[in-house]
């Protein structure tokens, strides 16, 4: 089976730094077979016929062991990220300057508090909608400046997001596996 990990906070600021080289190397270390990085923000594409529970804990656990920090990792089999794609509730394909759809990958269900807490947080001018443990976010203005960004914590679980740009070029290597 096809799975994509993502990696939450890597290689933002000075901490928490993997060159993907070396985490290319650890994957294959791990018995992770056709190990693919995709640019620095920590995703990793790899074949495996395990459980996804047993491989989150084994790579986090080699993360901590090989550099010393711990990091959350997410995975996606390759036909759930198909089903991301095609569950978007929101037009992607020609945005206004400025604006962004991106998706904030769940490590597991949100808690029905952090659900309730977004419906009646005033998220104004962005958009979401939660489809599983996916997250689908709208953005009428840089992520950096959204209040709504500022609240997926409130889920009660821990989220990566990436921008819809790089959701699709994961999909597409994916597929050249």
């Amino acid at each position: 089976m096809i799975y994509i990990a993502l990696l939450r906070g890597i290689n933002v600021g000075r901490n928490k730094r993997i060159k993907m080289a070396d985490l290319k190397k650890l994957f294959e270390s791990l018995g992770l077979e056709k190990v693919k990085t995709y640019i620095q923000s920590g995703n990793v594409l790899f074949e495996s016929e395990e459980e996804a529970e047993v491989l989150g804990h084994k790579i986090e656990t080699g993360i901590k062991k090989e550099f010393g920090f711990s990091v959350t990792v997410v995975l996606r089999t390759a036909s759930e990220l198909e089903q991301i794609i095609k569950n978007c509730p929101f037009q992607s394909d020609s945005l206004p300057e400025g604006e962004s759809v991106q998706v904030a990958f769940l490590e597991g269900a949100p808690t029905e508090e952090g659900i309730n807490y977004l419906q009646n947080y005033d998220r104004k001018p962005d958009e979401y909608q939660i489809i599983g443990n996916d997250v689908y976010l709208y953005f009428h203005q840089s992520i950096l400046d959204s209040k709504l960004a500022k609240q997926l914590p409130k889920l009660g679980v821990q989220a990566t997001v990436r921008n819809w740009k790089t959701v699709i070029k994961l999909s597409s290597l994916v597929k050249e596996i």
